[in-house]
């Protein structure tokens, strides 16, 4: 009965491998496997490209080829006919885009490519040409010698290349076309353009702003004379009534006709200045009459004082900020319409925005519109007296001293213990 168990099999015995001959297995076992994939029939689904901004991080590898994008910075090329390809490109896939289905964004990053073209920023104002980027379409040929005419609004040429069939080809101030005259027709040695544009307005003539394809599918980027004429009357419809808008909110016009204020809107243009600007000066005649559409100003009086040490004192001129300027508030109303030195000195106290009129838009204004205006508006902050300038100025200069006494105080009894803030054990108080 001992021997027994010596009939039965005996099951495999386990190779034990030493930990150095392990790693040398599991090492040949994954070149095998990347050799194996590299020549065998899973080779494209290995070919995808790690786009790094899909890349997923919740899933962490341990292959340094997924983390090297990420370190990587992109970089662009400076070269500024690699910069204006790019841009090209860039505005061929957002033209591709219906007008209604482009993002704010989209038409941000248009404005920002349209400014790099010197016909754009030369001739269209910032706040019409992104009003355009909106109703800016795209345009497509995909036949050779096909003539294109440009009579009904602006193209620019996107891929391909043109040539202009009449002199000239495009139309700005310095090059004002009579269509009226018959269109010179250009020569076979001077028919070569890389990029055409024409004017917004339409224009009446047969050949006039006419180009034809010299290469198959040329792109263009197509804007409407009929869209730029509605964006100009969007334009000045919602400046008018902006300025409308800030006239009604000042006190002295409301009791005005609607027809009387439209008339004194349409001379008023927008400026802007920052912080401690002078605006008007005392005892000069105002260049504008201003009306605050935000912002603040400081109001100052002129007043004599005696200055200096005891024995030696002399008079100078100081300044008192005698009140404020808000918003919807207005300045040099009879200063302007009577020819006559305002009696205050105007500095902004912020970033102001204004609502100007300018002397001699004043005489575009009928007699009657003129004597309301000057019934309905006083002399600017001409109620102080002498001695009321002087109070209010012994005021702030007792404040101010009373205030550089009290920080005095405060410094020596703190320095008088050794105590200095951000120093020493007090650096973090």
């Amino acid at each position: 009965m001992t021997n027994y168990k010596d009939i039965f099999a005996k099951p495999p015995s386990k190779r034990i491998f030493h930990p150095q001959s392990k790693k040398s297995v599991e090492k040949f076992s994954s070149q095998m496997s990347i050799t194996h994939n590299a020549t065998g029939k899973k080779t494209d689904e290995l070919k995808a490209a790690r786009d790094k901004k899909n890349y997923p991080i919740d899933d962490i590898t341990h292959d340094i080829r997924d983390y090297l994008p990420l370190l990587h910075k992109e970089r662009k090329s400076e070269h500024p006919e690699a910069v204006r390809a790019d841009n090209l490109n860039t505005l061929r896939k957002l033209l591709r885009k219906l007008p209604f289905e482009r993002t704010a964004s989209d038409n941000d990053k248009m404005f920002s490519i349209f400014k790099t073209f010197r016909f754009f920023n030369d001739n269209v104002p910032d706040n019409i040409l992104k009003e355009l980027c909106v109703v800016a379409l795209f345009e497509q040929w995909k036949d050779t010698d096909f003539t294109v005419f440009g009579r009904n609004g602006l193209y620019m040429v996107l891929k391909g290349s043109v040539r202009p069939l009449t002199y000239p080809h495009l139309n700005t101030k310095d090059n004002i076309v009579d269509s009226r005259s018959p269109t010179p027709l250009l020569t076979e040695e001077s028919k070569d353009i890389k990029i055409c544009i024409t004017e917004f307005i339409k224009k009446i003539g047969v050949w006039i702003f006419s180009v034809e394809t010299q290469e198959p599918n040329c792109e263009f980027l197509k804007i409407l004379s009929t869209d730029y004429t509605k964006v100009i009357t969007q334009i000045d419809t919602r400046s008018n009534a902006e300025k409308k808008n800030l006239l009604l909110t000042c006190g002295r016009f409301q009791g005005w006709s609607d027809q009387t204020i439209v008339q004194v809107a349409k001379l008023i243009e927008w400026v802007s200045f920052p912080p401690n600007t002078i605006l008007v000066s005392e005892g000069y005649k105002a260049p504008y009459i201003g009306f605050i559409k935000s912002g603040e100003c400081h109001v100052l009086r002129q007043v004599e004082v005696m200055k200096g040490k005891s024995g030696h004192k002399e008079k100078k001129m100081k300044h008192v900020v005698m009140g404020r300027l808000t918003v919807s508030q207005s300045f040099g109303e009879i200063s302007v319409l009577k020819d006559e030195p305002i009696t205050c000195s105007i500095v902004t106290a912020t970033n102001v925005s204004l609502g100007i009129i300018k002397p001699e838009r004043i005489q575009e204004l009928d007699d009657v519109t003129i004597q309301l205006f000057t019934q309905s508006n006083e002399p600017t902050f001409n109620s102080f007296s002498k001695d009321e300038i002087q109070d209010e100025y012994m005021n702030q200069e007792l404040k101010q001293q009373w205030n550089e006494f009290k920080h005095s105080v405060v410094v020596d009894v703190i320095n008088s213990k050794g105590i200095r803030p951000g120093y020493g054990k007090w650096a973090k108080y």
